[in-house]
């Protein structure tokens, strides 16, 4: 199929967009890189069934030729990026999704919208299942981006109801590997980033909030699933094993070979206690369920942060040192 990928410049977007085109998809990446990195897709920039569009998806969402499937992945999506482009987050869901699904309704395409499990706040239903409407501030410093993608999936499913487009959402909950930008803010790259430079690994709170932590191959093959499907979702995509923050401190640790200490900071307002996705429907529907235990993908993300030598899946060895235009 030809796939658009909003957002394909990013860290989750780009390894979309190798996955598509080892199975010999062709793919036009959009993105305008305000958070994305152009070094992420360079090595395809030669790929003949890949085409990079740098676009404002807010302004514009027009593609030449056919399109079988539009992902939207395009959204700031760490706390950082958003608190910085608050205004550009809620453009983004709301004009952005609108463009998105409007180019994916004129060419009867498949349309599936990365959704969050941000949408869930700070819960009060453990683990949380699809069902579950979520515990959220909507006028908190997080709003703009759960709100966003809360606006995004009523958007979505209204243009499904109204069978204007081929719908599907997912609820992707926290993911990491190669890619992850050491200064995004997340708590895996910042520990990673801390452990390697010999610094202290920051803990919010007490340390026993918890999350769950998907390696971006298992949430990328859940998307394509999803791309795949017919299904409408949502469906949670995470890894249903959840760990404390200071579980993951040593496990970071563990994995860098670091001795570094522990410091303690405030907790951030409406920061969640806990998150962990029930994958029943998934797993039942899609078929789909995490293979890569953390201790794996934390060795992997450890070696791409440290030489780049982590898995690499590129359809052809290209260098990154390159600026992708288009």
């Amino acid at each position: 199929m030809r796939a658009v990928i909003t957002g394909g410049g990013g860290f989750l977007g780009s390894h979309l967009c190798e996955a598509l085109l080892l199975r010999g998809d062709e793919v036009v990446c959009l993105d305008d890189f305000c958070t994305g990195e152009p070094a992420n897709v360079a090595g395809l920039r030669d790929h003949p069934r890949f085409r990079l569009v740098r676009a404002d998806v807010t302004r514009e969402c027009e593609v030449a030729g056919p399109v079988d499937a539009v992902a939207h992945l395009a959204s700031p999506a760490s706390p950082p990026d958003y608190h910085r482009l608050s205004l550009e987050t809620l453009a983004v869901g709301s004009r952005g999704t609108e463009n998105a699904l409007r180019l994916a309704a004129a060419h009867r395409a498949r349309f599936v919208l990365a959704s969050t499990s941000e949408v869930y706040g700070d819960p009060e239903v453990h683990p949380q299942r699809e069902e579950y409407w979520g515990h959220v501030n909507p006028i908190g410093p997080r709003s703009v981006y759960d709100e966003a993608k809360r606006f995004a999936e009523a958007l979505t499913m209204a243009y499904g109801r109204r069978m204007l487009a081929d719908i599907g959402i997912v609820r992707i909950f926290n993911t990491y590997g190669p890619r992850m930008r050491p200064d995004d803010g997340r708590v895996v790259s910042t520990f990673i980033r801390q452990a390697l430079a010999g610094e202290p690994l920051t803990l919010y709170g007490d340390g026993r909030q918890t999350r769950s932590f998907c390696y971006v191959d298992d949430t990328v093959r859940g998307i394509v699933a999803m791309l795949d499907s017919a299904l409408c979702g949502p469906f949670n995509l995470g890894n249903p094993r959840e760990h404390t923050v200071a579980e993951l401190a040593g496990l970071v640790r563990a994995a860098t070979g670091a001795d570094a200490p522990v410091e303690f900071r405030p907790l951030p307002v409406d920061d969640p206690t806990r998150r962990r996705p029930d994958i029943t429907r998934a797993r039942r529907e899609l078929g789909w369920s995490p293979r890569i235990p953390i201790e794996e993908g934390l060795r992997r993300t450890v070696a791409w942060f440290t030489d780049g030598s982590g898995p690499d899946r590129r359809p052809a060895p290209h260098a990154l040192t390159t600026t992708a235009r288009c």
